[in-house]
């Protein structure tokens, strides 16, 4: 096997300087790939080696095109955030080379005739299944993608029984490199600043839309995640993490199924590694202190833990292809290093080797994932679980929020449909075309995930490693009303095939722009920056004169917003277009903090810019409106860590530069946020305030209700309301101050996920106003994922800076 490793890499430093013909499209990609500014190393990574640059992987692709004839490439048709291209690498026998169609068909035909398709598998034993393996979603986490181009090369040109084995087995797809903006930065997320393994349930990313078409087109059988770097987690004798998880256990999959074969072939995947050992280099061990050489095994959470790295929450990649009945892993490399490479190149073929040993039973369990949801039938799940459908209403005047869910949902692999007459359920009626989602169907579960109302975990387990809650009804900003398992509904529905996405423009004017959305608030801001003039109600509501109506009927037609006429009322401002700058986190602890909120304002329409501490220091805030905070509180520190140093303050003189240029900024009448705990802390660091600031654990978070007061800042919302808290933050010391929002002073206030100690923050202040400086002990923007709570930014943007 070592003979192996060593040619792949021998051979892939000869090819590096193959031209790039047979993929690319026009001379511009060779001119893009050949530019690109691309970082050597990340300094938050332990050790380092020569990986594979980005710009070689083309080149490298094109030559084993060139020399196998078992291989597909293809650039995707969507690109990275920064518009790099995402190569899929197919490699299948010959046989099978052209029949990929036919093969989707076979696995699409899984979900429609379950039943039919397992005594197809019984009478076709010899069926190829589809396996997926990602290359590297975290930039900095090099050595999955170059196991993936050693991957490739074995499989497009071996002839060892070994592979040939495989090959005859299964269809293997490989996203070759899975995050190409972070691989070119050596940044952990994409160009946006996402975490793209943590996208899986919003997909808001390009490359997360690319991977969801991957899976949904294969279904693959197994989904294999290429990660690092893992090392202590089970001591010395164990480098690495393979999955399966610990407890707990999202209640919708059919976990059943998944883990009558999940132990069985992580451990092939720790033997195949082991049985290695040998041939590992163990180069960095003096610094890294792994010793490949001497290793046991390595850890697997569910076998050698209790708690503590749970598969709960499906905004994980593995996890989320599980609602597609694929067996997902999540494989964490020892060391950023060539042994790093090869642990990860040996756990795959150990997971290939077990799955073509299993393959039959192992795909028709994974049917049986599709056929319980067909049937209706979760035998090993609490009797009313699953509710038998959803009804999705139609808001008459915005309808943004149900359309894109019913989008999103459809582009997941489940179905809606729509009612062709009126129909009545529990006393209410609702009109012909209103939304339902049938729960008879094969991906029931991840319909169930997306749909439902969450849990409070917190006595479930000591602590998550990430969120516990992402209810899409309430987070987004629809209804999702639920019909129990024991009532169905009497009405006839075709399955939805088109969204009727255009708004309306109704009558002369003036004109009423709710404040009701997202896209609600972008026309208005669209409007705004195009030099119009509006006016802002109480409630939020913004109105525009007659002059705006041309171009309001353009911006509404993909907007599904109605625009009525409505007279300007008494006591509505003007406002004008706003300037937002914000607090530019580079990537404190691997992370860029404020790309939550700076896509939130891009997607509400202001005008955004980004400033980094330091050109806060020298320049100021400049000519903005508004000056936010949303990150770290270190972003404002000077005793930063190496790896952490360049995104924050640089020596004293810089910080006490930034307050008095933050203090000044707010002197001369501009309006400063700070959102969430750091921001928080932070803000109280450079003396803005005198209230006080409470948080409680850092991996707390969840879904909770609030009691808002009657103001402009919490216009559009209800006084009882929901938020969404990531290490939830209240306040006290505010009797001087104007409380805007709180908790609900009620034991229940905590909704869905996970928080301990949470009694302390019941009632207490989570939105208060001191002077013109604004916190929000929320996070109304997290991940791009809050839409409904994007509208507490807008109000406190437009009400600051009236």
């Amino acid at each position: 096997m070592k003979n192996k490793i060593i040619a792949g890499i021998a051979s892939f430093t000869l090819l590096a300087s193959t031209p790039f013909n047979v993929l690319a499209e026009s001379p511009q990609t060779v001119i893009q790939n050949t530019q690109l500014e691309e970082k050597e190393k990340s300094l938050f990574n332990s050790e380092h080696y020569d990986f594979v640059k980005y710009s070689q992987i083309e080149g490298k692709l094109n030559a084993l095109g060139e020399e196998s004839n078992r291989i597909t490439i293809e650039k995707s048709e969507t690109k990275s955030a920064l518009g790099q291209d995402m190569y899929v690498v197919t490699v299948s026998d010959p046989s099978a080379k052209g029949k990929f169609g036919y093969y989707k068909g076979l696995r699409k035909k899984m979900i429609q005739s379950p039943e039919k398709a397992q005594d197809f598998i019984d009478k076709h034993p010899d069926l190829k299944v589809p396996v997926m393996i990602n290359g590297s979603i975290h930039g900095t986490e090099f050595v999955g993608t170059d196991a993936v181009l050693q991957l490739i090369e074995r499989f497009a040109t071996d002839n060892d029984e070994q592979t040939k084995t495989i090959l005859e087995d299964h269809i293997l797809i490989f996203n070759v490199t899975a995050n190409p903006d972070g691989r070119i930065g050596a940044t952990r997320f994409n160009g946006n600043g996402i975490d793209l393994n943590r996208d899986f349930i919003t997909q808001s990313q390009p490359e997360t839309e690319h991977m969801v078409d991957l899976i949904t087109e294969w279904n693959p059988m197994v989904f294999l995640d290429l990660h690092g770097y893992v090392k202590g987690y089970g001591g010395p004798s164990k480098p690495g993490l393979i999955e399966p998880c610990t407890p707990p256990h999202n209640p919708n999959y059919e976990y059943d199924l998944y883990s009558k074969w999940a132990m069985s072939q992580a451990e092939a995947m720790e033997a195949s590694i082991v049985g290695n050992k040998a041939d590992y280099e163990n180069t960095n061990t003096e610094t890294s202190k792994v010793d490949y050489q001497n290793m046991e095994g390595t850890y697997i959470p569910q076998r050698d833990d209790s708690a503590g790295w749970d598969d709960y929450p499906p905004i994980f990649t593995p996890m989320y292809a599980m609602y597609h009945g694929a067996y997902g892993y999540t494989l964490e490399a020892p060391t950023n290093d060539w042994d790093g490479v090869q642990w990860t190149y040996d756990a795959v073929m150990g997971a290939l080797n077990f799955a073509s040993e299993n393959k039959t039973e192992m795909v028709k369990d994974q049917i049986e994932v599709f056929k319980r949801g067909v049937q209706f039938d979760h035998p090993f799940h609490k009797e009313g679980h699953f509710p038998s459908a959803y009804i999705l209403p139609n808001d008459a005047q915005d309808q943004t929020a149900t359309q894109k869910a019913v989008a999103h949902l459809q582009d997941n692999d489940i179905t809606v449909e729509e009612a062709k007459k009126d129909f009545t359920h529990n006393g209410v009626t609702y009109p012909k075309g209103t939304y339902i989602v049938p729960m008879d169907q094969a991906k029931a579960g991840l319909a169930n995930t997306m749909l439902w109302d969450g849990e409070d975990i917190t006595e479930d387990t000591p602590g998550m490693y990430d969120i516990s809650a992402w209810n899409l009804p309430e987070l987004w900003g629809f209804q999702a009303v639920e019909v129990t398992s024991e009532d169905q509904l009497e009405v006839k529905s075709n399955e939805v095939r088109v969204l009727d996405s255009k708004g309306e423009v109704i009558g002369a004017g003036p004109y009423a722009i709710p404040n009701t959305s997202v896209e609600s608030v972008s026309l208005a801001n669209q409007l705004l920056n195009n030099g119009h003039t509006l006016y802002r109600g109480s409630d939020g509501t913004l109105y525009a004169d007659s002059s705006a109506k041309s171009e309001l009927q353009t911006l509404v037609k993909d907007s599904a917003v109605t625009i009525s006429t409505e007279a300007i009322p008494d006591g509505a401002k003007e406002v004008s277009a706003k300037k937002v700058t914000i607090l530019k986190d580079g990537g404190i602890n691997k992370a860029q903090s404020h790309s939550g909120t700076k896509l939130a304002l891009e997607r509400l329409g202001f005008q955004v810019v980004e400033k980094n501490p330091v050109q806060v220091a020298e320049e100021g805030v400049g000519d903005s409106d508004v000056f936010i905070y949303n990150g770290k509180s270190n972003l404002i520190s000077y005793d930063n860590s190496t790896a952490n140093r360049e995104f924050g303050l640089q020596d004293a003189a810089q910080y006490e530069a930034f307050k008095a240029n933050v203090e000044t900024f707010i002197a001369e009448g501009g309006s400063y946020l700070a959102i969430g705990a750091g921001a928080s802390h932070a803000s109280i660091k450079l003396g803005l305030s005198d209230v006080e600031v409470e948080t409680g654990g850092s991996n707390s978070n969840g879904i909770v209700q609030l009691t808002h007061g009657e103001s402009t800042y919490t216009a559009g919302y209800n006084a009882a309301d929901i938020g969404f808290v990531y290490q939830p933050t209240w306040y006290s010391n505010t009797d001087d101050m104007e409380v805007l929002s709180s908790y609900k002073d009620s034991e229940d206030f905590f909704m869905a996920g996970h928080w301990k100690d949470r009694g302390q923050a019941q009632g207490k202040p989570v939105m208060v106003k001191d002077g013109k400086v604004l916190f929000i002990g929320l996070e109304p923007t997290f991940r791009d994922h809050t839409d409904y709570l994007f509208r507490l930014v807008s109000n406190a943007i437009f009400a600051e800076s009236n």
